[in-house]
This record gives C-alpha cells, sequence and structure tokens, in this order.
C-alpha cells in the first residue's frame, strides 16, 4: 500500500476518535432537538389548559351574573327584601306621609301616646270597608284608651277621600302610593289569587305602645271582630 493510500485510510477509519466524537455530538443534538420537541407541546398543553380553565371560570362567573340579573331573579331578590323583620317589641318605623284633607302625618306625632295602624289593601272594597267602618265606630272608645287610629293603603288622596267621604269614615287615612311605610311594616308582599301570585297589600294590624316600639302585630288579619279584639289589646296595655 503507498504512503498516500495508507495516509487516507488512517483519517477515515469508522472506529477512529473523530467519527467517535462525531457520532456523539450528532447523538447529543438529536437528543437535545427531541426533547425540545417532546417538552413544546407540554408547554403548549399547560397553556392551552389554563387559557381553557380560565375562559370556563370567567363563562361561569358570566352565566351566573346574567342569571342573577333575569327577570326570575329579580323577582326572587325583591320577594326577600320585601320580607320585613319587624317584630313584637322593636322600635317602630319612622314614617311621614300625607294624609287625606292634604296634611302630614309622622310618627312623631304621637309620640307618648298609643296608636293603632291597620294597613288595608284598596279603598271602597268590601273587606276594606267594612274593617275602615269598625275602626269609625270604635273611634271614641280607642280615643277614652288613649290611642289613636291610622288607616293606611297605597291608594292616591283622591281615593282615599272619596273613601272616606262614602262611608263616613272617622279615622285619618294616609296614602302610602311608594310602599315605603307598607314594606317597612311587613304589609307589602306576595298574594295569590286564582291560581297567579302577585305583590299587594297584607291586611296588617300594628299597635304601638307609649314607649314607641310594636306591642302587637296582627297578619292576615280577618275583618269580622277584628277592631274590637284592638281595642281590647289596645285597653290592656
Amino acid at each position: 500500500m503507498s504512503k498516500k493510500s495508507r495516509k487516507k485510510s488512517s483519517k477515515t477509519p469508522s472506529g477512529s476518535p473523530t467519527a467517535a466524537k462525531k457520532s456523539a455530538k450528532t447523538r447529543a443534538s438529536t437528543q437535545t432537538r427531541s426533547a425540545k420537541t417532546q417538552r413544546t407541546p407540554a408547554r403548549k398543553s399547560a397553556a392551552t389548559i389554563a387559557k381553557a380553565g380560565s375562559h370556563k371560570a370567567a363563562s361561569k362567573q358570566l352565566k351566573s351574573s346574567k342569571s342573577a340579573s333575569s327577570p326570575a331573579a329579580a323577582k326572587s331578590g325583591l320577594k326577600s327584601g320585601l320580607k320585613s323583620g319587624l317584630a313584637e317589641g322593636q322600635k317602630a318605623p319612622a314614617f311621614r306621609l300625607p294624609r287625606d284633607g292634604g296634611d302630614v302625618v309622622t310618627l312623631a306625632d304621637y309620640a307618648g301616646r298609643k296608636l293603632v295602624l291597620f294597613f288595608y289593601p284598596r279603598a271602597d272594597t268590601p273587606g276594606c270597608t267594612r274593617e275602615a267602618i269598625d275602626f269609625t265606630r270604635l273611634a271614641g272608645a280607642f280615643a277614652a284608651a288613649g290611642t289613636a287610629v291610622l288607616g293606611i293603603s297605597a291608594d292616591p288622596l283622591r281615593a282615599q277621600e272619596k273613601f272616606r267621604d262614602k262611608h263616613k269614615l272617622g279615622v285619618p287615612l294616609i296614602s302610602d302610593e311608594t310602599h315605603e311605610m307598607l314594606e317597612a311594616y311587613g304589609a307589602w308582599g306576595e298574594k295569590s289569587m286564582y291560581g297567579k301570585s302577585f305583590l299587594g297589600i297584607l291586611r296588617t294590624t300594628v299597635l304601638v305602645g307609649t314607649d314607641g316600639k310594636v306591642a302587637r302585630i296582627w297578619r292576615n288579619v280577618r275583618v269580622h271582630g277584628h277592631a274590637d279584639e284592638v281595642l281590647e289589646a289596645a285597653r290592656s296595655l
């Protein structure tokens, strides 16, 4: 073998250090690329999952927000908001409202006196008329017991005055068209008639003592004999 052939042969043997070094470098490069290839989907997958989770949470929050603002939820919230926590022994809620004749009536006007507040659904309807007439009939007895009597509904003043004149009522009639007093005293809430639910005045009577605290509450009042029962309670205070 010539020197030139031996020299060329010695440069390219398969087991030479140069070939081994190149082979190792190639394997290392291949492993690095493989590792990068494996890690990249993992990072993308994690980011995708996180993004999807965030989108899901946002969607859930949005759905919850939409649900809360729906008419049904609003109605439910309204109902819960109308539930009065008024109980016997608590301070009577203050009020300032117009009465028949154009005057303004406040709770402070009756400080130091016993006060009956009867809430009725609508002026000049059968049950409300009977109740107002009964309280008028007993007005002198209530006065003798040191007790004032006020009737309250959501009717406008004109309707209240017409009601008063038609039946010759002798008790002041208050107009609460905004329902603020009705709600404060628990006399405004859900009612039902002919299978349908609606919001309206709940026939309620409240007796306030001389200390300004609620002495008695009558809810879901039955008109017959009610005024007489309230008079006896006022006398007993």
